[in-house]
């Protein structure tokens, strides 16, 4: 495949999935049971703890031995904590209301409940959109077919996992909104972010070659922060916790495989 359609393929996908998964609104009467939604959210956190394992730490840690030498775990680790911390600042910046705890963050404001759960779920999309926008800067910088597939097969397991995510989001939505196109939006909405910030991580990423690991362990960190603070607590484990628990290791294991088989 030519070098420009795997990249235009890759960020788009990452939102397409989105809105197919919340197109599901159209289709379902109801919310999801509570069962599929904890498989669902686990399996989300699986495969985004793998991605950012293998396709994002182990690299970025790769990437810095010539720079770093003995050292290349300091861009990994000090990038991986700094995506944390972007995260907290974001849900400082942004209103926002946890779908899982029902918490509310960020500076008081006048906005109703559906527009807080949108930008809940945006802020958190956003480190996928970095983490694929990333991973294609730093394989057009190195060069080659062989790291623009593992690039791509990094953006067909955020599709996979976007998918349930977008329909997790819209269902309850409709609750919310009273409206099956509303929720529909609400959902796919919340993925638009992910093509902008990918475009953004590719021109960072493509443009500043030192500075790659450090964006790739950025990336790692924002999304486990995205896992632990959101997914985890939405998918309510204690409720069902082998259907979560399961969700996460077929979550894992399928970006693991992805990874291996493209990487």
């Amino acid at each position: 495949m030519d070098p420009t359609a795997m990249k235009v393929l890759g960020f788009s996908i990452i939102f397409l999935a989105t809105a197919a998964g919340a197109a599901l609104v159209f289709f379902f009467k109801r919310e999801l049971s509570g069962r599929l939604n904890t498989l669902f959210l686990g399996f989300a956190s699986g495969v985004m703890v793998a991605a950012s394992v293998w396709s994002l730490l182990i690299p970025a840690i790769d990437g810095a031995e010539e720079t770093y030498g003995a050292w290349s775990l300091v861009p990994a680790v000090a990038g991986f904590l700094l995506g944390g911390a972007f995260l907290v600042a974001i849900d400082k910046l942004i209103p926002h209301l946890h779908q899982g705890t029902g918490e509310e963050e960020g500076p008081p404001s006048h906005l109703k409940k559906p527009a807080k759960l949108f930008f809940a779920v945006t802020i958190h999309n956003i480190p996928e959109g970095l983490a694929v926008g990333f991973a294609f800067g730093a394989a057009a910088a190195a060069g080659g077919q062989g790291a623009l597939v593992s690039a791509l097969g990094l953006a067909i397991g955020m599709a996979i996992q976007n998918f349930p995510e977008g329909a997790a989001v819209a269902l309850p939505m409709r609750a919310v909104t009273g409206s099956r196109l509303k929720a529909f939006l609400y959902g796919a909405g919340s993925g638009a972010v992910e093509p902008v910030f990918a475009v953004v991580g590719y021109f960072l990423a493509a443009n500043l070659a030192a500075a790659q690991p450090w964006f790739l362990a950025f990336a790692a960190g924002a999304m486990i922060f995205v896992v632990v603070e959101d997914l985890i607590p939405a998918a309510h484990l204690s409720e069902h916790p082998h259907f979560g628990t399961w969700g996460s290791m077929v979550g894992f294991a399928v970006m693991m495989a992805l990874d291996v088989a493209l990487g």
